[in-house]
């Protein structure tokens, strides 16, 4: 049984069809990812990398015929450097220290961009996890002088609140759209039945 990178070929062309398919009716790819994991036994965060690492497998053929008229593509993830992750960092917990919650900060340093702000609350968020002496040693830099632990875990359900009201306000506009969609495809539709006539 072939497989491309870790999954076997016919598990690769059901992912590709269901988020093609998805995309075509205007589902969000996060969207299309939980279900998909819900539907696969797999866990969300498998399925949304595989799917990225799929897209970037350009030199399998396999890969680019399954992807051939499927107009699914992956914008180019920059990483963060180390110097912008500190940067980032100390502006969110400097904002803190002054008494700005970390939602605040994190809207404040993306500038009204929603996929900035995002991406400076995942960074955040993963370095609070897997590096939280790096939080410690920020927090010491900006003056930060309560608790390591209990003001990371403050920040931590700032953030996870941040992340929750996100994914709601996402999911609501996600309902909106598709009922907008619904209605003018059924506007469409007796149009073209008024049409015939």
């Amino acid at each position: 049984m072939n497989k491309i990178n870790g999954y076997t070929e016919e598990e690769a062309k059901q992912l590709v069809e269901y988020v093609s398919c998805g995309r075509r009716e205007g589902k969000s790819l996060s969207g299309l990812f939980a279900s998909y994991a819900l539907k696969s036994g797999r866990a969300k965060g498998s399925v949304r990398n595989y799917y990225y690492a799929l897209l970037r497998s350009t030199g399998d053929n396999r890969v680019r015929e399954m992807l051939k008229d499927k107009d699914l593509k992956a914008e180019k993830i920059v990483p963060f450097s180390d110097e912008e992750t500190d940067r980032i960092l100390k502006e969110i917990l400097k904002r803190k220290c002054d008494g700005i919650s970390v939602r605040k900060a994190v809207l404040s340093l993306a500038g009204g961009d929603d996929k900035l702000m995002l991406r400076y609350q995942n960074k955040y968020r993963n370095v609070l996890n897997k590096e939280p002496e790096r939080i410690e040693r920020l927090m010491r830099e900006c003056g930060f002088k309560k608790d390591g632990d209990e003001a990371r875990k403050r920040i931590e359900d700032e953030i996870n609140g941040l992340y929750d009201k996100l994914a709601a306000s996402l999911k609501e506009e996600n309902k909106r759209l598709t009922t907008i969609i619904k209605r003018l495809s059924d506007e469409n539709a007796l149009l073209k039945l008024q049409l015939r006539k």
